[in-house]
């Protein structure tokens, strides 16, 4: 019998999230993952303790790391230090580097919310009158405010980011395994985030989300291209959230859940295979 791979995956399983159970997306995968691997879970914290332990280190729903900021330092520290293989591979340029990249796409003219972290780049964003101020190291909405455009310069401190508050029909979210397309979901109410309906994309759209999978360049790994639907029709980026995206894996049916567990499983052996080949 040959030695399985062993993995450590990292998840708060107490992590209370708006609209989301956290913890029976991880139940549900772990049970299934555990088909292929020999697998232990950790929460965060305890993740650079344990990770010289195994084969690899899956980053999955671990909460935002403001919450244990200097804990989850320490982690990537050691990880890129001792070449652990950590899935996501910690070379993210989205989320997982913070917000940096939604100026560096505005600036590049990619199909994002213009952005800018500058009272005097103000002009560069479409009229308004009200602005999104969001952290530039924020996550799950903390921190965001919607202020008026009188009080917009008084939020503008350096460690923001702002926005035209954009009247959007809907956000939309793709989601990718390695550089294939998984499965698209809706939230038909913008007053409901996460009240999501299965979404057919069109050829376009695909398109759209493709470009920020590409501008990633991430080989391996699970990554969520959050769009709206903007009032003239085309879809703007909202996040790249490339760290530790929550899947929605309770609004797919059972044949969809299904298709996702086999993917990550393909993923993950070819992300484990490259990394023994790198060490011969």
């Amino acid at each position: 019998m040959s030695r399985r791979p062993t993995l450590l995956y990292v998840t708060d399983l107490a992590y209370q999230a708006r609209g989301r159970r956290y913890c029976d997306e991880d139940i549900f995968l772990t049970s299934h993952l555990r088909e292929d691997f020999d697998l232990a879970l950790c929460h965060p914290l305890d993740a650079a303790a344990l990770a010289d332990g195994f084969e690899a280190v899956v980053v999955r729903n671990s909460g935002p790391v403001l919450a244990y900021q200097e804990a989850y330092d320490a982690f990537r520290e050691q990880a890129l230090r001792h070449r652990t293989r950590v899935y996501n591979p910690l070379t993210g340029k989205a989320d997982m580097a913070g917000k940096q990249y939604l100026l560096d796409l505005t600036a590049a003219g990619h199909p994002v919310i213009p952005t800018v972290d500058r009272a005097e780049d103000l002009h560069r964003l479409p009229a308004t009158d009200r602005y999104v101020v969001k952290p530039r190291l924020g996550a799950d909405s903390i921190g965001l405010r919607i202020v008026s455009a009188g009080e917009v310069r008084d939020h503008i401190d350096g460690q923001v980011l702002v926005q035209p508050c954009v009247d959007f029909a809907y956000e939309v979210s793709f989601y990718f395994v390695d550089h294939d397309f998984q499965y698209a979901l809706y939230a038909p109410h913008a007053d409901r985030r996460w009240d999501l309906q299965p979404y057919r994309p069109t050829p376009d759209d695909l398109e759209f989300a493709r470009r920020f999978i590409d501008w990633n360049g991430l080989g391996h790994g699970i990554q969520r291209v959050d769009a709206c639907r903007a009032p003239g029709g085309g879809l703007l980026l909202v996040e790249l959230e490339d760290l530790n995206p929550y899947l929605s894996l309770d609004a797919l049916d059972d044949s969809g859940r299904d298709a996702f567990v086999a993917a990550m499983k393909t993923s993950l052996h070819g992300f484990l295979a490259l990394g023994t080949e790198r060490e011969r």
